[in-house]
């Protein structure tokens, strides 16, 4: 097997899930500094761990300011 090319795609590094000011989510390594913006939501955990905590909490994909624009109907894209 190879390594993976990135932490990112490492299932044995532990991980944190990030979270902006619009709500969007991020899946970060652990040993990796917090990026200014950007706050913990979830972790230290394991890659499918965190994965799944993204899938269950981030069902829009949308910005927060599109929603709180009014974006509010998904049928229109």
């Amino acid at each position: 097997m190879t390594s993976p090319s990135t932490p990112f795609e490492d299932p044995e590094t532990e991980y944190l899930v990030l979270v902006n000011e619009k709500n969007q989510h991020s899946l970060w390594p652990a040993f990796a500094d917090v990026p200014v913006g950007w706050a913990i939501a979830h972790g230290r955990a394991s890659r499918r761990a965190c994965v799944d905590y993204i899938d269950r909490n981030w069902t829009d994909l949308r910005p927060s300011t599109l929603l709180a624009a009014g974006e509010h109907d998904p049928s229109r894209y």
